[in-house]
């Protein structure tokens, strides 16, 4: 059985995420998260609308009714402000290991809310596929590095994390955004584009990132990051395959499939992300860092399949 073409988007939508993570892990070293995350969503609404005026002919999503503007608007509210500050505290509080491993609850969450919400229901050989998924994902950024050898694929260098409530409810707290935000785009897009519902979504972001910024007076580190050639160049390739390409594709991807599965084959970002860490930062790939692999791709074979 052929996949479908959400199945398809949802996988080109965990490269593209790949190819944005490298890109602002090495921009956000240079000039912070904060400033990272505000630049990157104007300059996807700059390129959304170039989109939207070469394809659509319409620069703006002025064609979207009320209904999809409102919970577009809360979707991408929730999901990039929300969600997004979540994990960059939790970051802090409890580390990127921990971190990840929560937000590996995103697929679960999304099968659930989707079906309280929307009323989609997963079949066996889906929830097979799903559990394969994370567990996968959870094997691969579960792992701790060992205290008497060098860092590897699926090990984490640098200070020691601890572990708090006030952390982990963050983590739980991203991954109930992203989760959240996924299920409200779907329910607010239906049949509209989803480059053009994408749009909609950022530009919430935006707004929701200028209030933060001005009530916390952060511009002063958006100004920096803008002075730093190197991190805008990065910054500038992260959001072409992060908010332009990759959320429009993950958008896609829950409107043409369950928004449960098409979440599971858009988790698996911290496998795909071996294999350029390998090849660039010639990092080497621990054998649970390969097994991990190997089950979240058989499955990703399953939910293809199903």
């Amino acid at each position: 059985m052929k996949p479908n073409p959400g199945e398809l988007a949802a996988l080109a939508t965990a490269v593209c995420w790949t190819m944005t993570a490298l890109s602002f892990e090495s921009a956000g070293r240079r000039v912070g998260s904060l400033a990272v995350n505000i630049i990157r969503l104007v300059l996807a609404v700059l390129l959304l609308s170039a989109f939207g005026a070469i394809v659509r002919g319409r620069p703006l999503p002025t064609d979207a009714g009320g209904h999809a503007w409102l919970w577009l608007a809360v979707s991408g509210w929730v999901g990039f402000c929300v969600g997004d500050l979540c994990l960059f505290r939790a970051f802090v509080l409890i580390g990127a290991r921990l971190s990840m491993l929560l937000m590996a609850l995103v697929p679960p969450m999304v099968a659930v809310i989707s079906l309280v919400a929307l009323g989609e229901k997963l079949s066996r050989h889906d929830l097979l596929g799903m559990a394969l998924t994370v567990g996968g994902v959870a094997w691969v950024v579960s792992e701790r590095r060992p205290a008497t050898s060098g860092p590897a694929i699926g090990e984490r260098s640098g200070r020691g994390e601890h572990v708090g409530w006030a952390g982990i409810l963050l983590g739980l707290g991203a991954a109930l955004g992203q989760a959240a935000g996924l299920v409200l785009s779907k329910y607010a897009m239906g049949s509209y584009h989803p480059f053009a519902a994408t749009q909609i979504r950022v530009l919430a972001g935006v707004a929701g990132f200028a209030v933060l910024f001005t009530l916390f007076g952060w511009w002063p580190r958006v100004r920096t990051a803008l002075r730093n050639g190197p991190a805008m160049a990065r910054i500038t390739l992260g959001a072409v395959f992060g908010p332009f390409l990759g959320v429009s594709l993950s958008l896609l991807a829950v409107q043409k499939t369950q928004a449960g599965v098409a979440s599971a084959i858009m988790s698996i970002v911290p496998v795909l992300i071996i294999g350029p860490s390998v090849l660039l930062l010639r990092e080497r790939v621990s054998p649970r860092a390969l097994g991990g692999a190997v089950i979240a791709v058989a499955g990703v074979m399953v939910l293809f399949l199903s």
